[in-house]
């Protein structure tokens, strides 16, 4: 069974992560002999892109496995102690949410992930938790973000803020931060970096799916978020619809741009264009969650992708590391969990359920005809 599939590759993954600090044991166990000036943000790369890539799955009610029904509530019990143990000034593996800029990267996906699951991680936490939640998620407006994607991370923090019942969070924050990304736009689906355009998974690493999930958020509380949704939506499918295509006939994909040792992370846009029904209408649910297992099987699968104590190693396809940048640490890999984002979709779904389709690449090199594709 093809989900059985991805919930085995989501644990091997994100079990490491949340087991040593549920023990509050990560200080310990998470590898640092990489990169090793990375250390100081290593704890909170590693909790936070891991939690942004399961919190669907987290939020998901009603599953009727029994085996991975089980598994779902072992992990809510273990997220909620591990949230306690990254916030909590007195644990060991209290986690460096203000010095000096890097924490407010991994601050936004932790708060993405509070996004994603507003009543398994939000409504769940034990009071004084929440508490350091918040103490720790506040403490990051002291970043003042560079004129890129990291104005959305401050956006995320004050969206996960308002999840959690703050009623100090500042709306202008996400406003700026959609007003940039809107001004930024090139076309055809896809916004550069800031005033400058990088070939890269940047728009599917942050920008697409941060600026969506803030939208949806918060476009009852302002006409100008209402008009940006209504422009941004429609280029959120255009991207979906490209990256689809962007799936080789074997499950590989271009290795080009920044930080591309995410891995399958670099296909976020695309697993949640499929969670929140984005997708184009001639792209089938079943075509992308077959190009995403051929993705997945074939990563996860790789000589080297894990050490010998199945932490993520860096690299695309195995052990690669000349093909990291300077500020990767083995915490700053775990982004790739954001492939999985499709198990918050119902097991009964059509993502799920319909039969075995190939993807556009792999249809166009047997020779099959597919939809012509066309701009926005």
């Amino acid at each position: 069974m093809t989900r059985r599939k991805w919930i085995e590759a989501m644990t091997k993954i994100a079990f490491p992560v949340l087991k040593a600090l549920s023990e509050e044991k990560l200080h310990l166990e998470l590898p640092t002999e990489f990169h090793p000036a990375r250390k100081p943000y290593g704890m909170l790369e590693a909790f936070g892109r891991t939690m942004t890539g399961i919190a669907p799955w987290l939020e998901l009610e009603a599953i009727s496995e029994s085996s991975e029904r089980e598994l779902q509530k072992r992990y809510r019990k273990m997220v909620l102690l591990c949230l306690d143990k990254a916030t909590n000034p007195d644990s060991k593996d209290f986690m460096n949410f203000t010095e000096p800029g890097q924490p407010l990267v991994d601050a936004a996906f932790l708060a993405h992930a509070i996004i994603r699951a507003p009543k398994q991680i939000g409504d769940a936490l034990p009071k004084v938790v929440r508490e350091n939640v918040v103490i720790a998620l506040k403490s990051t407006r002291k970043i003042m973000p560079p004129n890129m994607n990291w104005n959305l991370f401050s956006a995320m923090v004050e969206g996960a803020l308002y999840v959690l019942g703050e009623e100090d969070y500042d709306l202008l924050r996400v406003i700026y931060a959609i007003r940039l990304l809107d001004d930024w736009y090139l076309g055809d689906g896809v916004y550069g970096d800031g005033p400058t355009f990088h070939w890269d998974y940047y728009n599917s690493f942050v920008m697409q799916p941060m600026a969506i999930d803030l939208l949806n958020l918060f476009y009852e509380q302002s006409a100008e978020l209402k008009d940006y949704r209504e422009k941004m939506i429609p280029r959120f499918i255009r991207y979906a619809d490209i990256q689809e295509r962007l799936i080789g006939p074997d499950g590989s994909y271009p290795v080009i741009g920044r930080s591309i040792i995410y891995r399958f992370g670099a296909f976020q846009a695309l697993a949640q264009a499929a969670l929140q029904n984005y997708l184009p209408d001639h792209v089938r649910h079943a075509q992308v969650r077959c190009g995403l297992t051929a993705m997945i099987e074939k990563v996860v699968n790789a000589a080297g992708t894990f050490d010998d104590k199945g932490w993520l190693l860096p690299g695309v396809y195995g052990h690669q590391p000349a093909l990291a940048e300077h500020y990767i640490g083995v915490g700053s890999l775990y982004l790739c969990s954001a492939v999985f984002l499709p198990l918050g979709i119902p097991e009964k779904a059509a993502f799920w359920k319909e039969e075995d389709m190939d993807w556009s690449s792999k249809k166009i090199w047997q020779g099959e005809e597919i939809v012509i594709d066309h701009s926005i």
